[in-house]
């Protein structure tokens, strides 16, 4: 990452440097080893690469359905946020697994948000977040995450690796988001099994569909791909499957409407 600070700090180094001074302050409140003796002994949470891969079998896409109330690029996106009830309803119309953003600064996320998700569906939850460092893993572990996000843009190629060994490690999936064609080389390298392709630039925050219609030929077959940012309606779906995308997910086009669950039956019979 480059210095904060320097005039080509992006607004990945923004965020990535945020994190990293909150997990400074949660260390000193609860130290890893209290995390680690927490996280023994909980049950296995449902899997994210199997409720994709079930999708898969049957010849239907998957969609992570993502809790999501704003972000840097749009803003506040979804004023109320009842969250039990936006899981539930996601869940009942079709969602294969929900992602709960848990980064509070830029995307208006909170832990509780994952907690509160997690006792009220069956169906995997993700841990959305900037993951940069093991601590991490332990609290995803420990709220009942399935699965958490790795950005091989926020990670050299060594630390992508350890931290995917480490969540295997936990009994966590990981989505292994990627931009091009350096960075799929690393997560590759690094063990991934269920890679994600984002059309959106986390640098300049600009969104295009063809970088995930582009990669996905460039993902081994035997893999899960996952088209991340920018889907929109059926089309877009129709679009990047035909691309090979196997699951989507889909955040903003959803929180957007005032039932997210009719929502997303209606993109799915559509596609």
């Amino acid at each position: 990452m480059r210095q904060a600070g320097s005039e080509e700090e992006t607004v990945l180094d923004r965020i990535v440097r945020a994190v990293s001074a909150h997990l400074a302050e949660e260390k000193k409140v609860t130290p890893l080893d209290i995390l680690i003796g927490r996280a023994e002994g909980l049950p296995k949470a449902p899997s994210l690469a199997g409720a994709l891969r079930e999708r898969c079998d049957a010849g239907r896409c998957g969609v992570i359905a993502e809790l999501k109330r704003g972000s840097p690029s749009r803003g506040l996106i979804r004023e109320e946020f009842p969250v039990e009830e936006l899981a539930v309803e996601l869940e009942a119309h079709g969602a294969a697994a929900l992602s709960v953003l848990t980064e509070p600064d830029f995307f208006l996320g909170s832990p509780d948000y994952l907690l509160r998700a997690v006792r009220r569906v069956a169906i995997p939850v993700l841990r959305k977040d900037f993951i940069v460092d093991e601590y991490q893993l332990y609290q995803a572990r420990i709220w009942g995450a399935s699965a958490v996000l790795l950005i091989a843009a926020a990670l050299s190629p060594a630390r992508f690796a350890s931290l995917h060994r480490q969540a295997k490690a936990l009994g966590l999936d990981v989505l292994a988001e990627t931009h091009n064609e350096e960075e799929l080389a690393v997560v590759l390298d690094g063990g991934a099994e269920i890679i994600g392709v984002n059309s959106r630039n986390l640098k300049t925050l600009e969104v295009d569909l063809s970088v995930a219609e582009r990669m996905m030929s460039k993902i081994p077959n035997k893999l899960l791909r996952v088209a991340e940012s920018g889907v929109k309606n059926a089309a877009d779906m129709r679009r990047l499957r035909e691309a090979g995308v196997d699951a989507f997910l889909v955040g903003e086009a959803l929180m957007r409407e005032e039932h997210p669950g009719c929502a997303l039956q209606k993109m799915m019979e559509e596609l």
